[in-house]
């Protein structure tokens, strides 16, 4: 015969199996009857639209560590594949293509009335160094930046790994390091030129009649015409908005986040693209498109008929100025 406390044991196992059996019919009614792992309670596309930031646990000081996802990441990494080298490939391919075309169709601007063998002084030493030393500066930068952009599907496969590789550390080394001299030459060139950039009556005048590459007309224009100036606010403002962009990229989080990180660096390249693009039609006018036009920044100076038919009223200003500087000063008769 069992004890007392031996009953005692199987009623109470007995009562403790009951609960547990409820409290499992319990949860199993709280379940579905299908897992859907597509609904939108568990979609992660779902979740990561929620914030723009997904933090973990971390620590370490450094706070940015705990980020383990941000949805904007996507579209940047898109946007830099793809649109971006569309950007590029448009602006740059598409110039070359429209330059090539008007240099078949125009030909080289020429002197019309030949060289005199005269010369004016434009620009002198320090105005030409400036502007050498910022274009100089500022090819390395183009080459080295579409290396960024196009080099892995571009040189890649033609170089190798290794090559490519070397090729990459050493081109990063010379964007980062010539953007010092090339912000200078930015600056000293707003400084230098700005009196004679500001746009004016003279410059829609010179643009309705064609600013002597078009036709065969040569409007009057100052030192600078109405496209000098063009490309003056450009290499001024767009070679700002680089700078800019361009230090942000090169001292990371200082004020900054991951979100305005890649904001910076899309900013950076977008405005290179165009910048670069709007520089060949200044090199095409500088060399090939027109006569005499290289001599004022290779040699500072130009010949006179060329600069009587592309800048005549500068010309004058300097004829003036001449002669203002030879004529005698008048000087008070002697005391008696």
């Amino acid at each position: 015969m069992m004890t007392f406390s031996a009953r005692l044991r199987v009623v109470f196992g007995a009562l403790a199996f009951s609960v547990l059996l409820i409290a499992a019919q319990a949860a199993r009614a709280e379940q579905p009857a299908v897992i859907d792992p597509d609904a939108s309670a568990v979609s992660e596309d779902h979740l990561l639209q929620q914030e723009p930031i997904i933090d973990g646990r971390i620590s370490i000081p450094d706070t940015r560590a705990a980020v383990l996802e941000q949805p904007f990441g996507r579209d940047w990494r898109y946007y830099r594949v793809v649109i971006l080298r569309g950007i590029g490939a448009l602006a740059i391919l598409g110039t070359l293509a429209a330059l090539v075309a008007f240099y078949l169709w125009r030909g080289k601007v020429r002197i019309e009335k030949g060289r005199s063998g005269r010369k004016v002084l434009r620009f002198n030493g320090f105005e030409r160094f400036v502007h050498w030393m910022t274009a100089s500066c500022f090819i390395v930068l183009a080459v080295t930046g579409l290396n960024i952009t196009f080099g892995r599907p571009l040189l890649l496969p033609l170089l190798g790994l290794d090559a490519f590789s070397a090729w990459s550390v050493w081109a990063k080394y010379a964007h980062n390091y010539l953007s010092f001299p090339f912000t200078l030459g930015v600056f000293l060139i707003f400084v230098m030129w700005l009196t004679g950039n500001i746009p004016n009556r003279t410059d829609v005048e010179w643009i309705k009649r064609g600013g002597g590459i078009v036709g065969r007309d040569h409007p009057p224009a100052a030192r600078f015409n109405a496209g000098q100036k063009a490309v003056f606010w450009m290499v001024v403002l767009g070679g700002s908005a680089m700078v800019l962009s361009g230090y942000l990229l090169m001292f990371p989080f200082y004020g900054t986040g991951i979100y305005e990180m890649q904001l910076a660096q899309m900013a950076h390249a977008t405005v290179a693209m165009l910048f670069m693009a709007g520089i060949l039609g200044h090199i095409y006018i500088g060399t090939v498109g027109m006569e005499g036009a290289f001599e004022a920044m290779g040699e500072g100076t130009v010949d006179l008929n060329w600069a009587e038919e592309h800048h005549s009223l500068w010309l004058e200003e300097e004829a003036t100025q001449s002669r203002d500087a030879t004529r005698p000063r008048a000087t008070a008769p002697p005391a008696e």
